[in-house]
C-alpha cells in the first residue's frame, strides 16, 4: 500500500501557528475524514496532543521518542519511521502522514504521493512551515475543486530518471 502525505497549506507553505491548525473549512475537515478513513494515520505527539481523541475508523500511530507517551487501546507509539513503514507493510491500508511538520520531513525520502489542500489565506504569525521543497520530486496529476475557496491538489513521485543509452556507452566507455 502507499505511503501518502496529506496536507492543509496557506499561501506561504504556513500549516501551523501557536500548536493549532491555524483555520477551520468544514469541507476539508470532510474531505480528511474520508481520504484517510479505514487507514492508518501517523502523527507527531504534538499534533496527537491537539485532537479531542483517536481519529475514529483508522489505526493511530504516533511518532515519538517522548518515554512518557505510551501506546493504549487508542494509539500505537512508535519510536522510528522505519518501525511505522514496517507497520504499515503488515496491514492492508494506506500510510497517511499527517503531521506535523517534524514528521513530515522525518518521512520526506518514503512518501508516495501527496495529497495538499490549498488554503486561500497568508496566516499572519505563523510558525510552522512546510518544508519549502517538499514537492520538488514530484508532479500532479489531479486537481479537485473542494468548495469555491479549496481546491486539493494530488501528486506522485516522478519516477527515476533512467539514464539514457548513451550515457552508459559513455560510462562504460571510460571504465576501459
Amino acid at each position: 500500500m502507499a505511503i501518502i502525505g496529506i496536507v492543509a497549506i496557506d499561501h506561504n507553505n504556513a500549516i501551523g501557528k501557536d500548536g493549532k491548525l491555524p483555520w477551520h473549512y468544514s469541507a476539508d475537515m470532510k474531505f480528511f475524514k474520508e481520504t484517510t478513513m479505514g487507514n492508518i494515520v501517523v502523527m507527531g505527539r504534538r499534533t496527537w496532543l491537539t485532537l479531542k481523541g483517536p481519529l475514529k475508523n483508522r489505526t493511530n500511530v504516533v511518532l515519538s521518542r517522548d518515554p512518557e507517551i505510551t501506546s493504549n487501546d487508542s494509539i500505537i507509539v512508535m519510536r522510528d519511521v522505519a518501525s511505522v513503514i514496517e507497520l504499515s507493510k503488515k496491514q492492508d491500508a494506506h500510510l497517511f502522514v499527517i503531521g506535523g511538520a517534524k514528521v513530515y520531513e522525518a518521512f520526506l525520502p518514503d512518501i508516495e504521493r501527496w495529497v495538499v489542500t490549498e488554503v486561500p489565506l497568508s496566516v499572519e504569525g505563523a510558525d510552522t512551515f512546510m518544508p519549502a521543497n517538499f514537492l520538488e520530486s514530484f508532479e500532479m496529476y489531479e486537481l479537485r475543486q473542494l468548495d469555491e475557496n479549496l481546491r486539493v491538489k494530488f501528486y506522485e513521485r516522478k519516477p527515476a530518471s533512467n539514464s539514457h543509452p548513451g550515457d552508459r556507452e559513455a560510462k562504460r566507455g571510460e571504465t576501459v
